[in-house]
């Protein structure tokens, strides 16, 4: 089964979003981090995962894609608070609970 994810970056002062949609979520962030591709993301620093969704459909993950991206800033903050209330980092909390469970 393919997946497929809609995702919201920021950066560090959680001023800048940025929507994106990827077959593989940690390889992208890892691309994200470590600024290999060049663009708004690389330009504006943001490497900070606050909110994602997973669908097994394309088609389905770029409408949702288009469909945030025309959402006014208000309602993007607004599911990303009810997601992610903290705005923590998500591919970092990710790692956190994997060392967790590896160690364990």
């Amino acid at each position: 089964m393919n997946q497929y994810f809609v995702y919201i970056l920021t950066n560090k002062s959680n001023k800048v979003l940025y929507i994106g949609v990827t077959n593989n979520l940690e390889r992208r962030m890892f691309e994200h981090k470590n600024k290999m591709i060049n663009g708004f993301t690389k330009k504006y620093n943001l490497t900070k995962l606050v909110y994602f969704e997973e669908t097994s459909d394309i088609k389905s993950a770029l409408e949702r894609e288009k469909q945030l991206k025309n959402w006014h800033r208000d309602w993007k903050i607004n599911l990303i608070n009810n997601f992610n209330p903290k705005w923590k980092d998500l591919s970092i909390e990710d790692k956190n609970r994997d060392a967790e469970i590896n160690s364990a």
